[in-house]
Parts: C-alpha cells; sequence; structure tokens
C-alpha cells in the first residue's frame, strides 16, 4: 500500500516510484491522475471512491487504463476470497513524507511498527489517563495519507470507537464539530490557534465584567493546576460557572486533545489545559518514527511547552551540533534528537543514500534541535535546517521567528523569507479578512476586496501590527519585518504550498511568490 501527500508533480513522481497498479483517488483528484497516466507506465487500475464521469473512463480507458466508481468496484468482490496470511516483517506501507524540500521520500513501515505504535498509544493512555472505548468519538480531519491520522483512527477502530470524518472544507471544519461532537480531538498547532484566537475575541467582547470575571477564574484555575493538581479537581466550581461554556468550541464532550506535527505555542497549550475541561498532549513523531515517540504525560502540568518523555516503544538521546553552538553533554544538554526503537521506519524506498545518511548505527538523526528539561521531559528549540544567514552575519531561526510573529491576532498564516545577499527580513502574510475588513471600514476604505490586500496603508498597519508583536516576544532589529505582502489566498496543498499537516514548503512558496519576494527587497530598499 502507498499513500500520497502533494500536488500533482508528487503523485506522478509517487506512483511510478513505488510502481503502484492501482491507485484508490478522491473523485476531485481524479483529474491530477489522468494528466499525468501517459507517464505512468505501471498504473493499470483507477478506483473512484465516489464517482467517475463519463469522459474521464473514456480518457483513461484509451491510455489502457481501468477506471471504476466506488459502487462499481464493489460489484467485482469476491466474500470467498481467503486473505493471504501476513507477517509482522512484511511491509504496511510506503508512506511519502509530503517533504518541505526536494522530493517526497517513500518510508517503508513494517507491519509490526504500526502495529507495535498502536499499541503503545493504548498503554501510554491506559497508564497516564484513560485508554479509548466504544463510547469515545474520534473527528478525522487531517490527510489519512499523512501517519498522524493513520495511526490514530488505526487506534479507535481497535478499541471499538467511533469515527466522523469532516466534509473536506476547512471553512466548515468548526460547523463539522459542532454536529459530530466528538470526545477525541487531534489537532495541529495551526488548528488550535484559530480556536484560541476564536474564543479570545470572543472573550474580548463580552464586556467588563465578563471578561473580568473570565480572567479570575483562569488565573485561580491556573495557580492550583501550578501547585500540582489535576485539571478536574483545580476549579471545578468554576468549570461550571466559566469554562463549560467554552469546552462548546469543540462540541463540548471532548476529553481528549492531542496535538502533534509541529510545536503548539505555550500561551495556546495553557490556555486549553485551563478552560476546556479536557486533558491536553503535546506529542512529537514523524513519519520515519511511525507517528508519536515523545508526549507529555497526562496532568504533569511541568510539561507544558514540550513534547514529553520517551514513549515505552523509543529510545531518545541528543547528539551535539557544534556548528550551531549545540552542545549534548552541558549541563544545558541540547543536540540533534536521535531515535531507536521498534516503531522507527525500515529505510527509504529505493534511496538507501538517504537512509544511511539519517540511521547511523541504529540512530535515526531527525535533524530537530531538542533541549533536555530538568524533569526528563524534551523541549523542541531550533531545526537544523531551517536556518539561514543574513548578509551582516547573523543566523535566522525562522521557524521560531514565523510562531512568534503568529501570536498576531491579525493574520491567520506568515511565511518569512530572508537569505546570504540581504540584511533584512521580508514576509508574505495571509490576514485576518475580518481584521482587515475593520482597519478598511474605520479608514472609510471603500475600494474593492482585491485592491484592499494590495493598498500601502493596510500593508503598513498589517506591517506595524506584526513588528509591534515582535517586540512584545522580544525579537531582535534583524528579526523585524522591513516590508510585507497581503495575501488574500491561505497557503493550500493544491498549490503545493502546504504540507497535510499545514507546514511550509518552503522551497515551492519562494517558487510561488519569486516576484512578490523580489518586488519587497526593492520597495524596502527604496
Amino acid at each position: 500500500m502507498d499513500t500520497c501527500n502533494g500536488g500533482p508533480n508528487a503523485v506522478e513522481f509517487i506512483i511510478n516510484h513505488a510502481e503502484v497498479s492501482i491507485a484508490f483517488v478522491q473523485d476531485s483528484k481524479i483529474p491530477s491522475v489522468l494528466s499525468c497516466l501517459g507517464r505512468c507506465s505501471n498504473l493499470k487500475t483507477i478506483v473512484s471512491f465516489g464517482n467517475v464521469l463519463t469522459a474521464q473512463k473514456k480518457e483513461a480507458e484509451e491510455l489502457g487504463v481501468s477506471c471504476f466508481s466506488w459502487e462499481e468496484f464493489l460489484q467485482l468482490g469476491d466474500l470467498d476470497f481467503d486473505m493471504p496470511l501476513k507477517k509482522k516483517t512484511d511491509i504496511c506501507t510506503i508512506m511519502y513524507t509530503s517533504g518541505t524540500t526536494g522530493e517526497p521520500k517513500g518510508v517503508i513501515i513494517k507491519n509490526e511498527a504500526f502495529m507495535a505504535q498502536v499499541l503503545s498509544i493504548d498503554q501510554m493512555l491506559e497508564l497516564t489517563d484513560k485508554a479509548g472505548t466504544e463510547d469515545d468519538v474520534y473527528f478525522s480531519f487531517l490527510p489519512l495519507a499523512h501517519v498522524y491520522d493513520q495511526i490514530m483512527e488505526t487506534y479507535w477502530v481497535y478499541k471499538g470507537s467511533s469515527i466522523g470524518f469532516w466534509q473536506g472544507d476547512v471553512r466548515f471544519l468548526m460547523e463539522d464539530v459542532q454536529v459530530l461532537k466528538p470526545t477525541i480531538f487531534c489537532g495541529v498547532p495551526r488548528i488550535y490557534d484559530r480556536v484560541y484566537a476564536s474564543i479570545k475575541s470572543k472573550i474580548s467582547s463580552a464586556g467588563v465584567l465578563r471578561s473580568s470575571l473570565f480572567q479570575y477564574a483562569y488565573s485561580y484555575k491556573l495557580g492550583y493546576m501550578e501547585k500540582g493538581l489535576p485539571q478536574d479537581k483545580a476549579a471545578p466550581l468554576f468549570d461550571k460557572l466559566v469554562f463549560d461554556k467554552i469546552k462548546l468550541a469543540l462540541g463540548g464532550r471532548v476529553r481528549l486533545l492531542l496535538s502533534g506535527a509541529a510545536p503548539l505555542a505555550r500561551h495556546v497549550e495553557e490556555f486549553l489545559r485551563v478552560t476546556f475541561g479536557a486533558t491536553m498532549l503535546q506529542g512529537y513523531g514523524l513519519t520515519e518514527s511511525c507517528g508519536g515517540c515523545l508526549t507529555a504525560i497526562s496532568n504533569v502540568f511541568s510539561m507544558m511547552g514540550t513534547i514529553g518523555v520517551p514513549t515505552t516503544t523509543i529510545e531518545a538521546r541528543l547528539e551535539s551540533v557544534p556548528e550551531m553552538g549545540y552542545d549534548a553533554l552541558s549541563t544545558e544538554a541540547r543536540g540533534e534528537i536521535c531515535l531507536r526503537g521498534n516503531t522507527l521506519f525500515s529505510g527509504y524506498h529505493k534511496r538507501q543514500d538517504l537512509t544511511e545518511e539519517v540511521l547511523v548505527d541504529g540512530w535515526f538523526h531527525t535533524g530537530d534541535i531538542g533541549e533536555w528539561q530538568p524533569n526528563g521531559a524534551m523541549k523542541i528549540i531550533d531545526r537544523k535546517k531551517n536556518i539561514f544567514k543574513l548578509s551582516q552575519g547573523e543566523y535566522v531561526a525562522v521557524e521560531n521567528i514565523e510562531n512568534k510573529y503568529l501570536q498576531c491576532p491579525l493574520i491567520t498564516s506568515i511565511w518569512v523569507y530572508g537569505n546570504s545577499f540581504e540584511s533584512f527580513l521580508v514576509a508574505v502574510v495571509v490576514p485576518e479578512s475580518k481584521a482587515l475588513e475593520d482597519w478598511a471600514v474605520k479608514n472609510n476604505y471603500t475600494d474593492d476586496f482585491k485592491s484592499l490586500y494590495e493598498n500601502p496603508k493596510a500593508r503598513k498597519y498589517i506591517l506595524d501590527e506584526l513588528n509591534s508583536t515582535g517586540q512584545k516576544h522580544q525579537l531582535r532589529g534583524f528579526e523585524m519585518l522591513k516590508a510585507v505582502h497581503l495575501e488574500p489566498i491561505p497557503f493550500d496543498m493544491e498549490r503545493d504550498l502546504i504540507t497535510p499537516t499545514f507546514k511550509l514548503k518552503r522551497p515551492q512558496l519562494l517558487k510561488h511568490y519569486k516576484d512578490c519576494i523580489d518586488q519587497l527587497y526593492k520597495e524596502a530598499k527604496a
């Protein structure tokens, strides 16, 4: 089984690289597959999860490829068929990483690694919180082509829980949550950031009395959680009077919140832990580790802001990175996170060279920089690859800077850019549309929507607010932005600008916005 992440180019690459002979395709993605059929000699069968247009079927058949709707495909089945026996050493999936750089890599995951991961989740929840039950309802909106959701869904199926699927449009994500009312919510930081911003906005507009009551209840509960009380015992009265209404943002029944794929901002994690009346766990994992390999422990408040401790299937250590000034043997142990254990991948498909680069003496080198905390938890502090040098010699850790700017309530996404030929940073920003519209009303701006995003005064307004946020979070002078481009369309997978877990694909962003970047530097210098 092969799973595809990425845009049309990635689909063609994966079909050929994995020598795929049958592809199961979302009906809206059939055109992408048809467009590369002439260059995919191994592909013989396409199965749509929905319907197939007559013209699409004809186009496929002219190239020697059978094309079935889901109903047609089901008619081909045979109930008397005996499934072949599988061994734990057999390949479960070749999962292609969405890859923020370069071509996708086919991560080979065997049955034993996949099931060890599922069982380790069960063990962790059993020991620290509450294992899944038939009463649980899991909300699935992350792509199943990504290891995070595939592992989680397998776990909830294993426990007999229900799974509800979103309708596939991020604009209606929160509506879907309200309809389903899940007990389990697995998200990524970009989604939690939106939930946090929405709730904070409602609290701010609720009036002085209600805002003051909320702040008092928040501080009261936070104080007792910091002293070690479990979240459900820290302030039960305030949970009932104040925080129960906040839980409704995710349907009102959530008991477990999980966050992964990227670091969750500390202030957002704290807010969710205090207000949602649910266990909030931040974890860390990669496709190569078959999903989560470190996780925070339920109700251990001191682990907030960290990715927790290794699961029982994994060993973790740090390796010094002297060129970045990280010493794994110092009193503040910092270095590249390396993993070893029985949930690791078995190499990259047809890329022994890349496998040998990252798997050294049985240890997988993740490329992430971590810091051991006194309580044994790990904290992500940097990324080996997402660092560049400005022309004056200053090093820029761009992900850290973006995370600081994302705390500005006026924006939903930001891509910060710089290089060694320039002395300052610029950015492409997706503003919160309502914030920009409010600015337009306040400033009597009546032109159309498109020209609003191009308006120099609107751009300066967003730029000033971003730099104000940067100053509040102690960004240094060279980390401040000199110019921004306002983008009305959110970064999306259709244009190959983000991964399925909303990570920025920097080379693709640069290619897409090259003219904008050149213009920003020209303007800023002028």
